[in-house]
């Protein structure tokens, strides 16, 4: 199975709450050590509470501080997770200094910090000094960062995971095409440029995955372009990363979007193919797993 690992040491914490779409706020339960204060951004430093020696040990000398208030955490999804994102639920965050990312010939890991959609980076401006990572779903954990699909896929893609493209020795990412910017293209000599745009997908309802839970015009706009992409003679695949291992099957969730749902299957009749995989997630890392089907025809 493709992986990716995660750099950085998570770090537990009760959900409080999501003042907007892109910020949560968590109260964390773990302590500091007096070098590793990140003053001024939401960490708590400070805090009137002490300890001394090893953690759980009050027996020696070494002096740090508790974290002893709610800190403010980036959250890299979208959506609504309202089915995930419930106060008093057990989440874990990532501290958003450092990390790496996998590159074209290196190693694959998470989405580090400042990463921009599609392997970019951009110019850090953030206000926050944790992301969001995983939510803990009654024991089963659910990645709720947007980023790490693509990742996948492209570890993926350079594994062999998907044998009908195995035959595409250069992976391009962000590729302009239309109005749009299209995961990858694929290129090769042996086959037509294949177009694959990447889904992230964190609802699952009575088994079956949904997407996606919250109106996406921009999801639709991506469906239409590779619609026409295959119509022009280009291959064009849309791939599902369900980032949780739960899911039998996945549908459009017509009830949120019934436009993307609209969109998703006029593609698949136009000859896009559409594929979903279920992963595997674990603290230290996620891996995609099994392939499930898609049912197109709206959820009863």
């Amino acid at each position: 199975m493709p992986c990716i690992k995660r750099d950085g040491v998570l770090i537990r914490g009760t959900f409080v709450s999501r003042p907007n779409r892109f910020l949560a706020t968590v109260r964390l339960e773990s302590w500091v050590e007096p070098d590793e204060g990140l003053a001024g951004r939401g960490a708590g430093w400070g805090c009137s509470a002490t300890w001394s020696g090893t953690r759980g040990d009050t027996s020696g000398s070494t002096k740090g501080a508790a974290w002893c208030r709610d800190v403010s955490v980036h959250v890299a999804d979208p959506g609504r997770l309202k089915e995930l994102l419930v106060p008093g639920r057990t989440v874990y965050v990532t501290r958003a200094v450092g990390g790496s990312r996998g590159g074209p010939g290196g190693g694959s890991s998470l989405p580090g910090p400042g990463a921009a959609r599609g392997g970019r980076r951009r110019a850090s401006s953030r206000k926050t000094a944790y992301d969001l990572a995983l939510v803990d779903l009654d024991g089963l954990l659910v990645s709720v960062d947007s980023r790490v699909p693509n990742e996948l896929v492209f570890a993926a893609l350079g594994a062999g995971f998907f044998p009908d493209l195995a035959g595409y020795p250069e992976v391009q990412r962000e590729y302009a095409y239309g109005e749009s910017r299209i995961d990858f293209r694929l290129s090769g000599p042996l086959a037509a440029d294949c177009l694959v745009e990447v889904k992230s997908v964190t609802l699952v309802r009575g088994g079956r995955a949904m997407f996606p839970d919250a109106p996406t015009a921009r999801g639709a706009r991506h469906m239409q372009e590779l619609a026409r992409a295959a119509a022009e003679g280009l291959r064009a695949m849309v791939v599902f990363v369900i980032q949780r291992p739960d899911a039998s099957s996945l549908s459009p969730n017509d009830d949120t979007d019934p436009t993307f749902g609209e969109a998703l299957r006029a593609a698949a009749r136009s000859g896009v193919k559409v594929r979903a995989y279920t992963c595997e997630t674990g603290i230290d890392r996620i891996c995609l797993d099994q392939e499930v089907p898609v049912i197109l025809q709206a959820w009863v």
